[in-house]
């Protein structure tokens, strides 16, 4: 597996925002947290197998785990792609692609690439990626205009982003406000950024899953 690359200091970062079209942007997990992400009851409340299967992803994709902490949805991508598929591990905590890469080698995975991006770039390849899988991250980019650009570019022509997000509309949702996101709220953000509402999954028990493609996509039917 490959080692996770040095990020040099780049001055020309622009000052994060706190807010973004009306929305508070909540502050990145810290690595310390990490054992949340895995904790026993994650799949019975947020049925994360389904999720998985939401993605209908095939053997030999390139799907990106951005925001992937220590991995919890990168090990079972990795085994959906197969051999012949790679998953791009995006963190900007070294201490997570740390945990991330302790994981992997427990469970012999070699198909994982780790890779330390920064605020405003996930450091991926150019039209190279089928699917870039967002869960309940996106709300914490500081830099969400940077880092939607950046996506976009990394996306092959017929590629998807995979948006998961704590639903703010559902009070139910045991979830603090900040760290929830509406479909309204979305769709102010994602479209004015170059991508399009392509699909939507409405059957997880806590999650928004909604799937956008690059305005200039090729178009594959209406959205359902």
């Amino acid at each position: 597996m490959a080692s996770p690359p040095l990020a040099g200091e780049d001055n020309s970062i622009p000052p994060p925002v706190t807010h973004y079209k009306g929305r508070e942007v909540a502050q990145t997990m810290h690595y310390l947290g990490a054992p949340w992400l895995t904790r026993e009851s994650r799949e019975r409340e947020e049925d994360c197998t389904t999720l998985l299967k939401a993605l209908n992803l095939k053997p030999g994709d390139a799907v990106c785990d951005l925001g992937c902490g220590n991995g919890f949805y990168t090990l079972k991508l990795s085994k959906l792609v197969g051999d012949r598929g790679r998953v791009l591990a995006v963190d900007i905590q070294r201490e997570m692609l740390g945990l991330l890469k302790d994981l992997a080698a427990s469970e012999k995975i070699t198909n994982i690439e780790p890779i330390l991006g920064t605020v405003v770039d996930p450091k991926l390849p150019e039209k190279s990626v089928d699917l870039v899988l967002l869960v309940d991250v996106y709300h914490e980019f500081d830099h969400p205009e940077q880092m939607l650009a950046a996506i976009r570019k990394s996306l092959k022509p017929t590629g998807r982003v995979a948006l998961a997000e704590f639903r703010a509309e559902d009070p139910n949702v045991p979830i603090k406000p900040l760290h929830k996101m509406t479909k309204d709220q979305i769709m102010k953000e994602f479209p004015p950024n170059g991508f399009k509402l392509v699909e939507q999954f409405d059957k997880l028990p806590w999650q928004h899953l909604m799937f956008f493609e690059r305005d200039d996509a090729p178009k594959k039917g209406a959205v359902k």
